[in-house]
């Protein structure tokens, strides 16, 4: 600026005057004396030449990128490519191509226009880029705290929690877009973390049958227990528990060995319900044979009321003996034993009566 000042013979500080940064003063000069702005278009090359430098490496870093650093590092240069777009006159360019000419500039308004959009497209880029980044943190974040979490958990419920946390994992990797770098990760760890999913938590976790056969099964088996509350219960009661219980095995075993997991903890399942059956069935056998019992005593006790005035004191008292051990057989927590109790005390009352 100094040398063009001693060269014209116009002071120096004109020369800054009309090179300031605003079209109103630009825009006169460049029509009536465009060599007093080389300053501004010197500084406008500049500007664009970095632009343009600083622009191609960031395009180098973000579309050929192979980690994240790469697209950190081409983020930051976009951005400074940006602010030496933003650092051009472009309105007072437009007023001066014609008089631009005078000075042998690089500056090419085609060019400048396809960098300014090719900025727009990588910020796009970028931007779903980091997205995509901050996906795969989250989904292996997820992944790790399930695989965690799976060895650890004590119940089925505390299992399935964990085989849950650990599908939708797997499941936010696949969506994460395979043309970001992140995506290209995911794909590739992807294989790696499916086969770990199979081998560690087997066919159980990922067969949604199987836990449905389970839930169905649990739900039987509560149904039983909840029903076999409060005993006793008649014959009729004790079938319809023992059906439930022969229900939940019945699902159990619809799970085959080969599902290596579930078979497990179907068999667990199965022994269980089993003891639980065996147990109703005993009690079950236990109300039919009482409630037997006693109406055989009832029959043999009116028998006994009918003959009384015929009857000898020896044939009294065999029938009374008779209908003592009849009750005898009523087994307790059965529906009749109380009625059972009360006859035999009556019936032994009698007996004692007529022995000598």
């Amino acid at each position: 600026m100094i040398g063009l000042g001693l060269l014209l013979g116009i002071p120096v500080g004109v020369i800054y005057l009309l090179n300031l940064p605003y079209a109103t003063i630009r825009r006169p000069v460049a029509a009536k004396a465009p060599l007093l702005l080389l300053p501004s278009y010197i500084g406008l090359d500049h500007n664009y030449r970095l632009a343009i430098d600083t622009f191609e490496q960031a395009q180098q870093l973000i579309d050929g990128a192979t980690t994240p650093a790469d697209l950190a590092l081409g983020e930051q240069k976009l951005d400074q490519a940006q602010k030496s777009l933003d650092a051009l006159p472009i309105d007072w360019i437009n007023d001066s191509l014609s008089t631009y000419s005078y000075h042998n500039s690089q500056f090419s308004r085609s060019r400048f226009n396809a960098t300014r959009a090719e900025v727009g497209r990588l910020k796009a880029k970028v931007f779903q880029e980091k997205n995509a980044q901050n996906a795969l943190l989250v989904a292996e974040q997820s992944l790790t705290a399930a695989q965690q979490q799976y060895p650890q958990a004590k119940t089925t419920d505390d299992r399935q929690t964990a085989i849950a946390l650990w599908q939708t994992a797997l499941e936010q990797l696949q969506k994460i877009p395979s043309e970001t770098l992140a995506g290209k990760t995911a794909q590739q760890n992807l294989v790696a973390y499916e086969r770990d999913f199979e081998e560690t938590v087997g066919l159980l976790a990922g067969n949604e049958r199987t836990l449905t056969i389970i839930g169905s099964a649990r739900e039987y088996s509560q149904r039983a227990a909840i029903q076999g509350q409060n005993p006793p219960h008649s014959a009729e009661e004790w079938q319809q528990i023992m059906q439930l219980w022969e229900d939940a095995i019945a699902e159990v075993e619809r799970i085959p060995q080969d599902d290596l997991s579930g078979y497990r903890e179907a068999q667990a399942m199965r022994a269980t319900y089993q003891q639980n059956l065996g147990q109703i069935k005993v009690r079950s056998a236990a109300e039919t044979d009482s409630v037997r019992a006693f109406e055989q005593a009832q029959e043999q006790t009116t028998s006994l009321l009918a003959s009384a005035n015929n009857a000898t004191r020896e044939t009294t008292s065999s029938q009374l003996q008779g209908i003592i051990n009849q009750l005898n057989q009523v087994k307790s927590g059965t529906t009749v034993y109380l009625a059972a109790q009360a006859d035999l005390l009556s019936a032994q009352n009698k007996l004692d009566q007529l022995k000598p």
